[in-house]
């Protein structure tokens, strides 16, 4: 498996090797000892969620006040354009957003630190999977709107879907308030 670091601080790129025959693929999704390698705890992680999302549609920017959710995220099937903000106050790429394409032919998994804002768009019909560090609580929840013109996200594919939640979350100053800043 390949690790590299992404642009935003702590974000990690897992890129594994895929055994490829007549008969398809094997590939391991997920191995403790090499994200212990590279500074995380692999029994850190309390749930697994999968969702499924048609194509052009977005499930907007979401995460989590107080302190934060890390998670693994990767695209079982189809392919997303994946996009995180960061919106720790403290870090050295505070305000600053990266997208990477996840899909279901490299099989990367992108490492999100807590307070970090997720969210994507499905360029395909999509399967994208989570690991997650904690339990969710929908008192610490925050989103922000995929359009919000403070962050001009450059979405790929007109919106096909998207949640009435997802349509009337808040902006990126709405989002730095609740953060207290």
């Amino acid at each position: 498996m390949r690790v590299e670091r992404g642009p935003l601080a702590g974000t990690l790129l897992f890129t594994p090797i895929p055994h490829r025959d007549e008969r398809g693929f094997f590939t391991r999704t997920f191995d403790a000892a090499i994200a212990e390698e590279h500074g995380l705890d692999p029994a850190a992680f309390v749930q697994d969620s999968q969702s499924r999302t048609v194509a052009g549609g977005i499930r907007a920017l979401h995460g989590r006040s107080g302190r934060g959710e890390a998670k693994l995220v990767r695209c079982a099937r189809g392919a997303v354009y994946d996009v995180l903000v960061d919106a720790r106050p403290d870090s050295p790429t505070f305000g600053r957003q990266m997208a990477v394409t996840l899909d279901d032919k490299d099989f990367v998994h992108l490492y999100v630190p807590p307070g970090l804002l997720h969210g994507y768009q499905a360029l395909t019909e999509a399967d994208v999977c989570y690991r997650i560090d904690r339990e969710h609580d929908p008192s610490e929840d925050i989103s922000v709107r995929y359009d919000d013109p403070d962050l001009a996200i450059a979405w790929p594919l007109p919106v096909t879907a998207i949640s009435a939640r997802d349509l009337n979350a808040g902006s990126w100053k709405d989002a730095l308030r609740r953060l207290g800043l």
